[in-house]
Formats: C-alpha cells, sequence, structure tokens
C-alpha cells in the first residue's frame, strides 16, 4: 500500500471477506442514490432561489430590493451552492472510493459563510457570534493544515 489514495480507500472494491465485499457494493448503491436525490433537491433549490427572487421583487417597491432582500436571496444562492458542494462530494466519494476530507473541510466553511451572510448580528447573543468565530478559525486553519503537502505530515 503505497499509493496514498490506497491508504484513505474506504470502501474497497476488492474485499478478501465476500459479505464484507457484499456490503460494499449495497453501500456504494445507497450513495448513489444520495447522488440523485441529491441532484433533486439542487433542482429544488435553483426554483426556491427563482421563487423568493421574483417574491421579493414583485412585493411593494415593485422590482426593488432592500438590503435585508438582498441577504435573503444571497442566503437562497448560498444553500444551492452548498448542495452543489455536497453532491461533488458524493461523485468524488463514489469515483475514487477515498472520503475527500478537504473538499468537506470547504463545504463546512461555504456552510459556514452561508450563516454568517444571513446573520442578523442585531438578534444574536455576543456567545452564538464568538462560537460562529471559532467554528470558522478551525475549519480555517484545519483547511490550511489540509491543504499541507509534505510527505508524512498533516497533507492530504
Amino acid at each position: 500500500m503505497t499509493n496514498n489514495d490506497e491508504l484513505h480507500q474506504e470502501l474497497p472494491k476488492d474485499h478478501p471477506d465476500p459479505l464484507i465485499s457484499f456490503f460494499h457494493k449495497i453501500i456504494q448503491y445507497a450513495v448513489k442514490v444520495l447522488a440523485g436525490l441529491m441532484v433533486l433537491v439542487i433542482i429544488w433549490g435553483i426554483g426556491d432561489v427563482l421563487f423568493v427572487l421574483y417574491q421579493r421583487l414583485m412585493a411593494p417597491p415593485f422590482m426593488l430590493l432592500d438590503i435585508n432582500d438582498i441577504f435573503y436571496v444571497f442566503g437562497t444562492f448560498m444553500a444551492v451552492l452548498i448542495a452543489i458542494e455536497i453532491f461533488i462530494n458524493i461523485r468524488l466519494y463514489l469515483g475514487s472510493n477515498t472520503f475527500p476530507v478537504k473538499l468537506v473541510v470547504a463545504t463546512a466553511l461555504m456552510a459556514i459563510s452561508r450563516k454568517v451572510i444571513v446573520l442578523d448580528i442585531e438578534k444574536l447573543s455576543y456567545e452564538y457570534v464568538f462560537a460562529i468565530g471559532v467554528t470558522i478559525l478551525a475549519l480555517g486553519v484545519t483547511y490550511w493544515l489540509l491543504t499541507l503537502k509534505q510527505p508524512g505530515k498533516i497533507g492530504v
């Protein structure tokens, strides 16, 4: 096992135990079903973005968006982009049988970024804002560490 992909292989295609191999195939089919469902969620999300944008533009004042409307629309856009990232995670998992840790952390960063974009700071406690900041910092450091590509070190 000298190949880096082999070291992280989650569902090897050839397992010596036939029962485990069978279970791996079932899990791979389940992941394919999840990928199909995620495509439906993405399509539904695009419809939601269009509907929200239409609603906000048709409400008085006609064809104008205030800052709250813009942030709400940004939030719906980000939700669809996060769904696309999750689909990419699933696709990579299916294609390589490895868990794309770096992409998962990047997706988490995108999700917490969406949260920050739609936050209403005036209605939140300082503890909540602090917790989000710590989460962003932890994910950022984790992503940075994952990008280090030194043999025998942390990089993936």
